[in-house]
């Protein structure tokens, strides 16, 4: 049979009829028109003395000169002694096979995919909503892993990112890092996107040495050395100012940076914390030695609504930019683009501290002139580990934890009086403690002494012990 008998215009006006039948082009090719009126190609062939039936499409998606052109093509394979349908099928396979990778890794998420998704159900509950540790991620993470599928990171992947953090010199970096890596594999192992996680077999104490407990405390020496060394190390008088009030009333200085005047009171000594590390609001009692101090910030920022705004004063000031001065302060060599030449200014006998140091210290002092660990802990704003304490130990240690922050300051303003920032202070509270004095000697009063901004004294309930502190005449009652 001649091939190409059939044209465009009868494959068009076929009609159908009560049985299907059959329109031949030649070659065994033919349009098949069934009752319906659908109108599909069909090659009629013989292969290994068997009479077989090809499908080449409707003539919907298949045009008469494309089912010439497979019918061809098919031809051809018969000639090479290969089964059309049988190479249809090697083809359909392959095709499915190549759908399926195409899907696979259309499916796997990348290490940035992942990030994200972590970030939108974890990080966002966090107090920043994930702001911080996306910097960090963007910066030292994103960059080396970001592209990788997140099932082909090995543990080489994760020291390529904390080995450079650990040549900078930066090593607790390299531990946080390292330990927010640890928490987004372990998301990831806990909704099956991977089986293991990558860090598990890295011990934490490789990254950076093993974790010491921060124990660094300013002697009083040191407290008097850095009275004297601050006016030459070239900070704000604001920052300076940040330095004693984190000292003298134990804040976190991310608590002090983010402070708004409207919790400050000034003229009742006091201030209210309301966003804090454990999430419950925290009164400070301001004792004289920590009013002057917030007085001196509020004559530079008392405008606005932040005690330390930014540039813009929309907002308060990044949490870690006294940190970060203190730390330039105590470089022993070198310099950092961008940041202060005035290195050493602020280096003391006992090695670097900062901030949470200055915490730490005030505390320390607190419980060396008589205050129960217990007090000094509730100034910290720490919570009760001992889970029977907090359900029935309802007792808010209020008067308490004034007295503590009160001897706190009096000590401080001891410690500072012969330097001349300090000077006009000292014969007020000079005073102040002679007053304190006359009012002890009165055989009616002989609680907790009386000072500006505090409540009333009360009489010593019974079972109560009156110890005097170290270096003052003040009585803390414990």
């Amino acid at each position: 049979m001649a091939l190409h008998e059939l044209s465009d215009k009868e494959v068009r006006n076929s009609k159908p009829m009560e049985r299907e039948y059959l329109l031949a082009d030649g070659g065994g090719l033919f349009l098949r028109v069934r009752p319906t009126g659908a109108k599909d190609w069909l090659l009629v062939y013989t292969f290994a003395g068997n009479r077989r039936k090809l499908g080449l499409g409707s003539l919907e998606s298949v045009p008469l000169a494309a089912a010439r052109s497979e019918a061809a093509k098919a031809r051809e394979s018969i000639k090479q002694q290969i089964d059309p349908q049988v190479q249809r099928k090697l083809r359909q396979a392959e095709q499915e096979a190549q759908r399926k990778i195409l899907e696979a890794a259309q499916a796997r998420q990348t290490v940035k995919d992942l990030f994200e998704r972590w970030a939108e159900v974890d990080l966002v509950r966090r107090k920043d909503g994930g702001k911080e540790i996306r910097r960090m991620f963007e910066k030292d993470v994103l960059p080396k892993l970001g592209s990788l599928a997140v099932e082909d990171v090995k543990k080489g992947n994760i020291t390529s990112v904390t080995d450079p953090l650990l040549a900078r010199g930066v090593n607790r970096m390299a531990k946080v890092v390292f330990s927010l890596m640890r928490q987004m594999f372990r998301f990831a192992v806990d909704r099956d996107i991977i089986e293991a996680d990558p860090t598990a077999s890295i011990r934490k104490v490789k990254i950076g040495g093993p974790d010491g407990e921060r124990d660094r405390v300013l002697s009083e020496a040191e407290i008097g050395a850095l009275c004297q060394q601050l006016p030459s190390a070239g900070l704000m008088p604001t920052t300076k100012a940040a330095v004693w009030i984190a000292l003298s009333t134990l804040c976190r200085i991310g608590e002090l940076l983010g402070a708004r005047w409207s919790d400050v009171d000034l003229d009742n000594h006091l201030w209210r914390i309301s966003d804090t590390k454990n999430g419950k609001p925290h009164n400070v009692y301001l004792s004289d030695f920590a009013v002057k101090q917030f007085r001196k910030v509020k004559e530079l920022n008392g405008e606005g609504t932040w005690v330390y705004p930014s540039r813009n004063g929309k907002k308060a000031v990044s949490s870690k930019t006294i940190t970060k001065q203190l730390g330039d302060r105590q470089r022993p060599s070198g310099s950092m683009k961008r940041r202060s030449k005035l290195i050493a200014t602020l280096t003391l006998p006992g090695g670097k501290w900062g901030p949470h140091d200055l915490r730490r210290t005030g505390a320390t002092m607190m419980t060396r002139l008589g205050v129960l660990p217990e007090v000094a802990d509730r100034c910290l704003n720490h919570v009760e580990e001992n889970r029977t304490k907090r359900i029935y130990q309802r007792h808010t240690y209020e008067a308490e934890m004034q007295e503590a922050w009160r001897l706190l300051g009096n000590r401080l303003t001891y410690l500072t009086k012969d330097f001349p920032d300090n000077a006009a202070a000292n014969s007020t509270n000079e005073n102040r403690r002679s007053m304190r004095k006359t009012a002890a000697a009165s055989p009616k009063r002989t609680g907790i002494a009386r000072s500006q901004g505090q409540g009333p004294s009360r009489q010593e309930a019974p079972g109560e012990k009156i110890v005097p502190a170290p270096d003052q005449g003040n009585n803390l009652v414990v």
